[in-house]
């Protein structure tokens, strides 16, 4: 039977925040690439990530035609499906499609409202689901089911390494993000974004911040390693991040229309279960 398929997003995690948390049941997928988002923020990305066009590496003195082409072959080594061609991608660029056609049943668990279920990401999946809870990786681990007839592809997006980065009882200070402005212009209110001392972060603030999300990547980490072990031997995991953040940096903080090289540095791991 094909290798099961596990791909989880830590959103809005960038490279440095996931190098330097404690990742001791990511660390027995597989190391840890430096690799480069499609995508400055969520929604582009995962139109991307969706289409089986994993964070790249950019590599030099390669045509980009090739660059895509030998990433969409890479899935025949990791799915173990020796008649997976990159024609069968076309016309729909659809993983999930194309899994499907090979008998996966695919299941979607996200956190981020820009994903939600009435959105054009939701085709092509037998299961799609927006969480309630912003912070809910717990509940999608316990939820989680494997068959032992049929292969499966289960995709997460978490939103522990989002920002505000909220844990139980942390405490931090909230802006809106693209959601929230959405909502505030629904409302025919202000769109303006303001934080409670209405001014930019401080530096100390911003470092705050980054160690919260350093924070949130150990205990994503250890949700994994439950995943892990519900897991059957033959399931392919794939960790990575959909784009950055900075905090900080050249004046700059978060994501989306931020033009800066630590919103497109993220993590990627890939290896089968330990």
């Amino acid at each position: 039977m094909p290798n099961n398929l596990v791909t989880i997003v830590l959103d809005s995690c960038r490279f440095d925040s996931f190098q330097r948390a404690a990742t001791p049941h990511i660390d027995k997928i597989g190391g840890t690439q430096s690799r480069w988002s499609y995508a400055s923020w969520t929604a582009p990305s995962h139109y991307t990530l969706f289409m089986g066009m994993v964070p790249h590496q950019s590599p030099q003195n390669v045509y980009a035609s090739e660059v895509y082409k030998n990433d969409f072959r890479t899935w025949v080594d990791r799915l173990d499906i020796p008649d997976l061609r990159f024609e069968t991608f076309v016309p729909q660029l659809s993983l999930a499609k194309v899994l499907k056609d090979h008998g996966y049943r695919c299941s979607a668990r996200v956190s981020m409202p820009v994903l939600n279920n009435f959105t054009v990401l939701n085709k092509h999946w037998d299961s799609y689901k927006l969480e309630m809870n912003h912070n809910n990786f717990a509940g999608m681990v316990d939820e989680i089911t494997f068959s032992e007839d049929q292969p499966s592809f289960h995709f997460f997006n978490l939103g522990e390494t989002h920002y505000p980065y909220m844990l139980k009882g942390d405490d931090l200070p909230r802006i809106s993000g693209v959601h929230g402005v959405f909502k505030s212009l629904g409302k025919g209110e202000d769109a303006g974004v303001k934080v409670e001392d209405e001014g930019f972060f401080s530096d100390d603030e911003m470092r705050r911040l980054h160690e919260q999300q350093i924070h949130c990547v150990e205990y994503v980490d250890g949700l994994i390693g439950a995943l892990i072990e519900k897991a059957p031997k033959n399931t392919y995991f794939m960790v990575m991040a959909d784009h950055g953040e900075a905090f900080g940096e050249n004046g700059y903080f978060g994501h989306g229309p931020v033009m800066h090289e630590v919103v497109f540095s993220v993590p990627f791991v890939e290896g089968m279960r330990p």
